[in-house]
């Protein structure tokens, strides 16, 4: 006989363990079903262990640079291993959050292995049925790997097998300029490798403003890293124990490759065809309650291809967990996702860029830049590389911001917030803490102001006159 419960988790990553926890301290009766371990690839495979890296990496490169605050020492010695035992070690003091443990004691009942759907309200695992008022897919995503010639057999590594290395190449190839091979192109680059990075596009980070990740590429080539633009990698051989790379007209030889060209949904072995569950082209199909073509089963988080952020996925989450456990009335909102790309400097954006918000507003918007050179704690610490760029229609209403700079994924939260609440750019200039790099934002909100008040002439004029009656007084 299936076992019915209120609700059937299946995948135990961000968003999944958000929908199961929550459900079951809500005491709704939850089955969790993972094919692996619980925590997903935030954990073991992404934001954990990348930003551990890149910590390690960024000491490396403060000790080389220190000369030129007067602080001397010999060249840093790296024992690569040591980084990436750090980077396991915060993994390790992470997961107990994620443990299996932990989710039992809440009342999530949790099976591991790998099941199917056989019809349009069963799932069965090992011989076991499960059915439940409402499904709920996180499974995720994985690296997508390009139909590259020779690179399966030469061999190559993604994120998953990245941070277990024990020994750090000597020359490192990267396919794919997004977020993961630009974070773990510099702190490779960073701890010794000579690194490579090999894009399809114009630009690193081609999903971003363009001016602020010029800033980003510009650090990049100051620091010795190659970047091939606008040519794919399209053949793979081993040569002399070594592996060489053809982009273009560029032959590129290195010890390994790294392959961060995009992600493909985890949907091949779930039979959703049996349960009605339509998959496009990135993922699963949902709607804007995040329910699938079978209105019974939910998707959230990489697996639906839309914004593959963990913060996004314990976002929608919360949809899922509404409409699942009571009546399908919540609706997701994308209008305010924030993100950022932990390069050095930091990249981070919400909302529009420049040239969304023209083709949607034509010219009646204002673009408010404010470099960090003018913002005197970063001239103070020499963080002086890079901006704030605030979109906003003539009326104050903040269309996007991109902060590229030291602690650019702290600093935007502050145009979150008021974007999230519909306050006008104006609300940025208020009293901020001096000297603070936050005052990027109240001078870049202060820059609205001085506009506005440039374009009235009719204040002007009034405030002469005012000025010249009282000093005839």
């Amino acid at each position: 006989m299936p076992v019915k419960y209120d609700i059937v988790v299946i995948g135990g990553g961000s968003g999944g363990l958000v929908v199961a926890a929550a459900a079951a301290i809500l005491r709704a009766k939850v089955a969790l079903i993972e094919r692996d371990r619980l925590g997903g690839d935030c954990l073991w495979f992404g934001c954990v262990p990348s930003k551990s890296l890149i910590h390690a990496s960024r000491i490396a490169y403060q000790v080389k640079n220190a000369g030129k605050f007067g602080i001397h020492t010999p060249p840093p010695e790296i024992e690569f291993a040591k980084a990436t035992g750090h980077v396991q070690q915060v993994i390790a003091n992470i997961e107990p959050h994620d443990s299996p443990e932990r989710f039992r004691n809440l009342g999530v009942e949790i099976f591991f292995g790998e099941g199917k759907f056989i019809d349009h309200k069963t799932f069965e695992l090992e011989g076991k049925k499960f059915t439940a008022r409402a499904f709920v897919i996180a499974t995720g995503s994985r690296p997508a790997i390009p139909p590259i010639e020779g690179l399966k057999s030469a061999g190559f590594l993604t994120n998953e097998q990245v941070f277990s290395l024990q020994e750090r190449p000597n020359s490192l190839a990267i396919i794919g300029a997004g977020p993961i091979g630009c974070e773990l192109g510099q702190a490779f680059s960073r701890l010794g490798s000579e690194v490579t990075i090999i894009s399809s596009k114009n630009q690193i980070l081609p999903k971003e403003d363009p001016e602020a990740a010029q800033v980003v590429q510009a650090q990049f080539e100051s620091e010795g890293i190659n970047i091939l633009r606008e040519v794919r990698a399209e053949k793979v051989e081993i040569l002399d124990g070594k592996k060489q790379v053809t982009a273009g007209d560029k032959n590129i030889t290195v010890d390994e490759i790294l392959v961060s060209a995009g992600r493909s949904a985890n949907v091949e072995s779930l039979g959703l065809e049996a349960a009605g569950v339509e998959v496009g082209k990135k993922g699963i199909i949902v709607n804007d309650k995040l329910q699938t073509t079978n209105s019974k089963i939910y998707a959230c988080g990489d697996v639906i291809g839309g914004y593959q952020f963990t913060h996004v996925a314990g976002y929608e989450a919360v949809v899922v967990l509404t409409n699942a456990l009571f009546f399908p009335i919540s609706k997701t909102n994308y209008r305010v996702i924030p993100w950022a790309t932990f390069t050095d400097p930091e990249l981070a954006r919400v909302g529009l860029t420049e040239q969304q918000a023209k083709e949607r507003y034509g010219d009646n918007i204002y673009m408010l830049k404010q470099d960090f050179a003018d913002v005197d704690r970063a001239q103070a610490e020499g963080a002086t590389n890079g901006f704030g760029k605030i979109i906003t229609k003539a009326n104050g209403q903040i269309l996007g911001a991109h902060i590229v700079g030291s602690s650019a994924g702290e600093l935007i939260h502050e145009v979150v917030l008021a974007m999230s609440n519909k306050l006008p750019v104006s609300a940025l200039t208020g009293i901020h803490i001096y000297p603070t790099l936050s005052e990027v934002n109240s001078k870049a909100g202060l820059l609205f102001k001085k506009r506005k008040y440039a374009e009235n002439l009719w204040q002007q004029n009034l405030l002469e006159k005012f000025f010249s009656w009282r000093r005839s007084l």
